[in-house]
């Protein structure tokens, strides 16, 4: 296979998945250590819904890209493409799963009454529409997107081809 170098948007990662993976760690209270269940072929279908154990899961795919976004860290072009296919899904669904579990360990009592309060329940102000920016899932999401720029970047690069970049 010929060796291309790396696209700058795939060079460009090595902040980016840093940022993700910090994310990911603060959202979901992700543990230093994830430990997976081998103890059979079943074992997994509890932690696949699990949204910690989703997000400890791209949390070492952000690792793996990490690295193969590295200079001088030799992949191939399909490598990336299905790295960044594999985290595609959990990513897309983080910003809603941390809403979820945010709404479902919520004390609503408490809420309810800090709403009342004259500074809130932790002095924020509460949002004036349903519909308001959350500023925390707009980034999340604009550096989700500069996965698939990378990958665009790649398959350009490449000519659509599976060659080795460096």
């Amino acid at each position: 296979m010929d060796t291309i170098p790396k696209p700058d948007e795939l060079l460009a990662l090595h902040g980016v998945t840093e940022e993700l993976f910090d994310t990911l760690r603060a959202w979901f209270d992700v543990p230093d250590k994830a430990v997976i269940s081998l103890d059979d072929i079943d074992a997994a279908v509890g932690e696949l819904g699990d949204p910690v154990m989703i997000a400890a899961l791209a949390m070492r795919k952000l690792q793996a890209l990490r690295l193969l976004s590295t200079p001088g860290v030799r992949t191939s072009t399909d490598v990336v493409v299905s790295i960044v296919q594999d985290l595609n899904r959990a990513l897309l669904q983080a910003p809603t799963m941390r809403l979820k579990l945010a709404a479902a360990s919520t004390d609503w009592d408490a809420a309810f009454e800090a709403l009342t309060d004259a500074d809130g329940a932790d002095g924020a102000e509460a949002p004036a529409a349903a519909d308001d920016e959350d500023v925390e899932s707009e980034r999340f999401r604009a550096l989700h997107a500069k996965l698939h720029e990378a990958v665009y970047a790649v398959l350009a690069a490449s000519d659509g081809e599976i060659r080795y970049l460096v």
